[in-house]
């Protein structure tokens, strides 16, 4: 079987010759839920965004495969990107939610894809389209907000309203760029517990980029760490200790080892419900 996610010595240089990634390579099995941690400026926007086809590497470096397909090599987006990036629902850290439109539609978008070019330009959704968007709207717990407009929800729901929205897409990996950055503790632990529970009962792929290793090591079974755009760990989560963080990252491992506000509410459903302190 192909991996989901296939990372083949990709780099990325910006204008002034600053280097965001290097030679990063790495591959993902189908039905991995694996977080990305890094200080800030560590590369893992970057890295989300040339998965997902946003953004190519360097040329004549790097090439990234997507469940054996070619999303891009050598510094050049593959033709087909767009049918590629159809089954990779990207979750990012604002929502990106139309807040005029209500929950419903917004979520029925994200089966746009798939429409023909008349209907998408007008939004219009036929009972099993609207029927899907509830399903997906129930599977993350908000299916009583549908009919509300997007502006009125929390930031929560709104991330849960995101996370619907790939399903909808019928992504077969998830993408979730700082998911959790600008929420709440309570809502935060209810996003985290929906992308775990998503990976386990429906074998999605899960790639989450996380700030903070405390999350990590309660929902992800395996993290892969970047520092200055290179990958410095590429592991089990449980091995991830204090002392080893402070080995790769020097004086910035404090500020992914800083208690996250997960601590603060009750212990979630994830794999393990590994800690730091129970590791190290």
């Amino acid at each position: 079987m192909a991996n989901a996610i296939a990372v083949r010595q990709l780099s990325k240089s910006f204008s002034g010759g600053k280097r965001a990634l290097s030679a990063v390579d790495f591959t993902i099995a189908p039905g991995e839920m694996v977080a990305l941690i890094g200080a800030s400026g560590s590369g893992k926007s970057t890295l989300l965004r040339h998965i997902s086809g946003f953004i190519a590497g360097d040329r004549s470096t790097g090439a990234v495969e997507v469940f054996g397909r070619q999303a891009q090599a050598g510094g050049r987006i593959a033709r087909d990107i767009r049918d590629i990036r159809a089954g990779i629902g990207f979750v990012f850290q604002q929502f990106n939610l139309v807040n005029r439109l209500s929950v419903l539609a917004n979520v029925a978008a994200g089966g746009l894809h798939r429409m023909k070019l008349w209907r998408s330009l007008s939004m219009r959704f036929s009972q099993e389209e609207i029927a899907a968007a509830l399903d997906a709207l129930r599977a993350v717990g908000i299916a009583e907000t549908a009919w509300q407009r997007a502006a009125t929800l929390s930031g929560g729901q709104q991330q849960r309203a995101a996370v619907a929205r790939a399903l909808v897409q019928g992504a077969r990996i998830i993408l979730a760029d700082e998911p959790i950055a600008s929420l709440d503790p309570e809502s935060a632990r209810k996003v985290m517990d929906i992308l775990a529970e998503l990976n386990r009962s429906r074998g999605l792929t899960v790639l989450v980029s996380l700030h903070q290793v405390e999350t990590a090591l309660r929902y992800c079974p395996r993290v892969i760490a970047l520092h200055a755009g290179a990958v410095v760990y590429d592991g089990p989560a449980a091995a991830l200790t204090p002392a080893v963080l402070r080995r790769l990252y020097g004086a910035s491992a404090e500020e992914l080892l800083a208690t996250d506000h997960l601590s603060l509410v009750n212990e979630p459903s994830g794999p393990g419900h590994r800690t730091l302190a129970a590791v190290g």
